[in-house]
């Protein structure tokens, strides 16, 4: 509930080829106190219009705003745009630099556009088996959450995995953006997230003055799907201190 008693308007924000399978268990936990919004990336091949595209498809004038991996990119390029729509922002196994010069960035560069190579030539649910073996805590690597993992990027096309692969190696860099961020802010990151590391979101924490830090045990990357139970309840904690 927001502080006039009516629902609060939640976005839920995926990421790179993911959909709203990231968010499954926080929709059906959180849905019937506030409204959950999960918007589609498409075609987009930029954060901005991204972020544009959230902002105009939701048409409440006070937005919670959660993203995920790219979508936590997402969110701070619509705190950039409007800020005033911005009640919170909850940024989860996430980062905020552009691509790194030199080796780092070619590296990053070649290596997502091997995996693209692969979903083009055997289709996303093979790019997949390789690609996401290293996004999940090594616990999960096997039964439901593994398929469900999958089963997820397997519903992108090759066409929008390339066009977000586009959109990420173009990132913006949004360090100089993060002291201006005065809304109550989560940081949350999986404790054995090698994508985007503990460190780094207590980085971001540091510069960020209304945030906070949560850290999710025996977790990875996918801490939404991996560690459902804590990070709805750290978006709660988050919810009732925003609002």
């Amino acid at each position: 509930m927001n502080a006039q008693g009516s629902r609060a308007t939640l976005l839920l924000l995926p990421g790179l080829a993911c959909d709203r399978g990231t968010w499954a268990a926080q929709i059906a936990d959180l849905s019937p106190d506030v409204d959950c919004r999960i918007p589609e990336w498409g075609l987009l091949d930029d954060l901005g219009d991204m972020a544009r595209h959230a902002l105009a498809v939701c048409d409440a004038p006070r937005l919670w705003v959660a993203g995920h991996s790219m979508g936590g990119r997402v969110a701070l390029e619509m705190w950039r745009q409007a800020p005033e729509r911005i009640a919170g922002l909850a940024l989860l196994n996430t980062g905020h630099q552009a691509m790194a010069p030199g080796r780092p960035g070619v590296a990053e560069r070649r290596n997502r556009h091997n995996l693209l190579r692969i979903a083009q030539r055997d289709g996303m649910r093979a790019m997949a088996q390789q690609w996401a073996r290293g996004m999940v805590h090594p616990a999960h690597r096997d039964g439901p959450l593994w398929t469900s993992v999958l089963d997820m990027l397997a519903r992108a096309t090759p066409q929008q995995y390339a066009a977000q692969l586009q959109a990420l190696l173009r990132r913006p860099d949004a360090s100089p953006l993060l002291p201006d961020v005065h809304c109550p802010t989560l940081l949350l990151c999986g404790a054995q997230d090698s994508w985007s590391p503990p460190q780094r979101h207590r980085d971001m924490a540091a510069m960020m003055p209304a945030a906070r830090y949560v850290e999710v045990a025996e977790c990875g990357h996918m801490s939404p799907m991996e560690q459902a139970g804590a990070v709805t309840q750290a978006l709660r904690d988050w919810l009732s201190r925003s609002a």
